[in-house]
C-alpha cells in the first residue's frame, strides 16, 4: 500500500534531460527513447564494423520471418545502408508450412517489405523438399526444433544464392547466441562452440553474418515499440518441445540476478574463437558426397534427414 503523499521520482536520461524510457542495469545508465534507439543503432554498426560483416558492393540477404528479431534486423539495417559504399539489401522469408502460424508471420514481412521497398523472396519447404515441416513432424514432434533448423538452413542458402547474394543475415540476437553458447558446452560440442560462419568462406558458402548478436531480446522488443513498428504475432507452435526453452529459462534467471551474463558468455566465445583459430580443434570443410554442399562429415545434415524420411 502506498504512503499518501509520497511523490515517485521519473527517472532523467542520463544523456540529456528527457524523461528516461529505458534502464541499462548492467553498465547502470537510464536513456530516453531518442538516445536508446542511437544506441541501438551504434552498437549494431559497431558488431558489423569490428566483425568485418559487411564490405563495399556486398548484396545482403536478409532472413526475414517477419518475426520482432528479424523485422529490427531489416530495419536496422535499413538505416545504416547509407553508410556502406553500394550495399544492397533482399530480405529471403521461409514458408515451413506450419498451419496457423506461417501465414500471419509471413504477411507481416510481406508488408515491411513494401513498405520499405526492399526486394523480398519466399521459399517454401513444400516447393523445396516436397512437403510442409508439419508433415515432416507427424509422429516426431520432439524433434521438431532441430529438423526445422536444418531445412530452414538449408532453404535460406538456395533463397540467398536464387537473389545472388553475398552475405546472409539472421536476426539472432544476444539470448540467442548466449543460448547457444551454454547449449555447446553442455554439450560438450568445442567445434560447434568456436564456429564462425562469418569468416572467409573461399567461395565454398555464401557467409552468415548475426548483426544483432549483442543486442538482447528486451532491446529489441523496446526499440521496434519505439519506432512504431511493434506487431503482437503468434509463437510457432513447436517450441515447447525445444532443449532451448530449458536454457533460456535458467540463463534469463542469471541475468536477472547477474546483469551482463549473456554479454559476458558472449565475449567468452569470441576470445576462444581468436584462441583457437587455425588450431585442430576446428572441423576441416569437405564436400557431402550426395549434393555437394559443403559441410564437417562425408554427409551434410539435410541429407542425413533425408534417409530418416
Amino acid at each position: 500500500m502506498e504512503t499518501e503523499g509520497v511523490q515517485r521520482t521519473v527517472p532523467v536520461c542520463s544523456l540529456c534531460t528527457e524523461q528516461a524510457v529505458v534502464y541499462q542495469r548492467y553498465i547502470n545508465r537510464h536513456l530516453c527513447g531518442t538516445h536508446f534507439t542511437a544506441d541501438v543503432e551504434h552498437r549494431v554498426a559497431d558488431t558489423i564494423k569490428t566483425r568485418q560483416m559487411i564490405s563495399p558492393q556486398d548484396r545482403v540477404a536478409v532472413a526475414l520471418s517477419g518475426g520482432k528479431d528479424s523485422t529490427a534486423l531489416l530495419l536496422l539495417l535499413q538505416r545504416l545502408l547509407p553508410t556502406w559504399e553500394n550495399v544492397r539489401l533482399i530480405a529471403i522469408t521461409i514458408d515451413e508450412g506450419i498451419a496457423g502460424y506461417r501465414e500471419e508471420t509471413i504477411r507481416s514481412a510481406e508488408h515491411l517489405t513494401v513498405r520499405l521497398g526492399i526486394e523480398h523472396h519466399c521459399i517454401s519447404f513444400t516447393g523445396l523438399f516436397g512437403d510442409s515441416l508439419d508433415a515432416f513432424l507427424t509422429g516426431r514432434e520432439t524433434q521438431a526444433c532441430s529438423i526445422c533448423g536444418i531445412l530452414r538452413k538449408k532453404a535460406l542458402v538456395v533463397g540467398a544464392q536464387q537473389a545472388g547474394a553475398t552475405k546472409l543475415a539472421t536476426g539472432h540476437n544476444l539470448d540467442d547466441e548466449a543460448q547457444s553458447v551454454l547449449m555447446n558446452v553442455f554439450r560438450g560440442d568445442l567445434p560447434r562452440l568456436i564456429r564462425n560462419s562469418s569468416g572467409e568462406s573461399s567461395g565454398k558458402f555464401i557467409p552468415r553474418i548475426k548483426p544483432l548478436s549483442l543486442i538482447s531480446e528486451k532491446d529489441i522488443a523496446t526499440y521496434l515499440m519505439l519506432n512504431d513498428a511493434w506487431n503482437e504475432l503468434p509463437e510457432c507452435p513447436y517450441t515447447h518441445y525445444a532443449m532451448r526453452r530449458e536454457v533460456r529459462s535458467m540463463l534469463s534467471g542469471f541475468e536477472y540476478r547477474h546483469p551482463g551474463t549473456m554479454l559476458h558468455l558472449m565475449e567468452s566465445k569470441i576470445k576462444i574463437e581468436r584462441y583457437c583459430k587455425g588450431s585442430v580443434i576446428s572441423e576441416p570443410l569437405r564436400s557431402c558426397r550426395e549434393c555437394g554442399d559443403p559441410c564437417s562429415g562425408d554427409l551434410c545434415q539435410v541429407c542425413l534427414l533425408r534417409h530418416t524420411f
